[in-house]
């Protein structure tokens, strides 16, 4: 192939690749979308308004989400107004996305769920749960014999009425073995599909999420049913993404994560940089993730959220540059026409793959080919002395210069 743009395999030794450990991560997981219902618990976001919600839906179908948890319809008539209005703009635009609505492992929950299908003409995902942590047990002064039962009347419910349950325990990387094999036992009795297993205060490391996830598996083998295995996590220890990812290796087939990971605390997965990790390992080769930004963005506009200037893939400097040295390879790859090498050469990530680009800007570690480039994409001529005037500029700032400040310097050239 030419050096326009074409990848240039032997240019990149993937280190990531030798001897790698673990089975590759089969090709049909699924994905599921917290941000309407666990990002909508952290403390520093507000509700986004009806229609905001239905632009996400929108957008999480674009970039590939499989499945959203749109609300707890249980919860008040205007969560239940809301969840009922998205499930039909789903079924009104013909929108490839499930639903989920979740719950406490309360019928009065359930049935609200059961109303919500039959009203919207659709199946509604059950997503019920329960404390079940040796914590959790004391502050509720609960047993594990009142939690199962509670968890079999929730569970028939939804199954009798034909939609399928997913069972979730919450605080799960904390719960003892014992208590969790028997709810998973009983839950997959009364017709649980799935087991979600939830790291609900972010403690679990990569090794817990291997223990567990394979514990389960035994339970689920055991019992001979055909039943599957989310993954739930939280952020406090900084390792969401990274469990995420670990857990569909280790074999879960379904992880979740809200957009720009908002949560509870310090939130959840990033479900933007779950599908990025996903996209470069090569097992979403024909999904369209150029929407991706659009999703963190109208996510962030929703609820109010800064987006950090130095977050990955949507924040304002994830592909922007002043350095000189940095800025002219990229310069020197542009000007080949060769817009893969330019993509890549200081970046990790591709930015074309995900609706970005590389950015070039001039501050006080910028070069000539910084204002050269700079000025050309503004479709001015770059004279020598206009060049070296906005580079001596620079060199006395601390700071990289905006492009207003760089049109002063333009504009005041002009007029000499």
């Amino acid at each position: 192939m030419t050096a326009a743009g074409s990848p240039h395999n032997d240019l990149v030794y993937d280190w990531n690749e030798v001897g790698r450990r673990g089975r590759p991560i089969p090709k049909d997981i699924t994905l599921f979308d917290e941000t309407l219902r666990d990002g909508l618990q952290s403390p520093s976001v507000a509700e986004p308004s009806i229609e905001d919600k239905l632009k996400l839906l929108h957008l999480m179908a674009k970039v590939g989400i499989h499945v959203a948890d749109i609300g707890l319809p249980g919860s008040s008539q205007r969560a239940f107004d809301d969840v009922l209005r998205m499930c039909r703009e789903i079924t009104e635009n013909r929108l490839p996305i499930r639903v989920a609505c979740a719950g406490r492992t309360v019928v009065s929950d359930i049935t609200r769920m059961i109303e919500i299908s039959q009203r919207a003409g659709m199946p509604v995902e059950v997503y019920a749960f329960i404390e079940s942590s040796p914590i959790q047990e004391l502050m509720e002064a609960w047993d594990v014999s009142l939690i199962a039962q509670r968890s079999a009347e929730a569970i028939d419910v939804g199954a009798k009425a034909g939609l399928p349950v997913a069972y979730g325990t919450e605080d799960t990387t904390r719960s003892r073995p014992d208590v969790l094999a028997t709810l998973f036992k009983v839950a997959i009795d009364h017709g649980a599909s799935r087991l979600c297993l939830c790291d609900t205060v972010g403690y679990a490391t990569p090794d817990g999420v291997r223990n567990l996830i394979g514990f389960t598996q035994a339970i689920v083998a055991g019992s001979g049913a055909s039943v599957r295995i989310d993954w739930h996590g939280h952020n406090d220890r900084g390792l969401a993404l990274e469990n995420a990812l670990w857990a569909l290796e280790f074999g879960a087939d379904r992880v979740h994560g809200t957009a720009l990971g908002i949560g509870e605390r310090v939130g959840n997965a990033a479900m933007e940089l779950i599908l990025l990790n996903l996209k470069l390992l090569g097992l979403l080769e024909h999904q369209d993730l150029t929407h991706l930004i659009e999703y963190c963005t109208t996510a962030a506009d929703a609820v109010g959220w800064q987006v950090p200037i130095n977050y990955p893939l949507v924040g304002r400097d994830a592909f922007r540059t002043a350095t000189g040295v940095h800025a002219a390879a990229i310069i020197k790859a542009e000007s080949k026409g060769d817009a893969w090498l330019a993509d890549r050469i200081y970046s990790g990530v591709p930015a074309g793959m995900f609706g970005r680009k590389q950015e070039i800007g001039v501050g006080y570690m910028s070069g000539a080919s910084n204002v050269d480039y700079w000025l050309r994409q503004r479709k001015i001529e770059p004279s020598k002395e206009l060049v070296d005037a906005i580079l001596a500029k620079v060199k006395g700032t601390d700071h990289t210069l905006t492009d207003e400040e760089i049109q002063v310097l333009v504009d005041q050239h002009r007029v000499r």
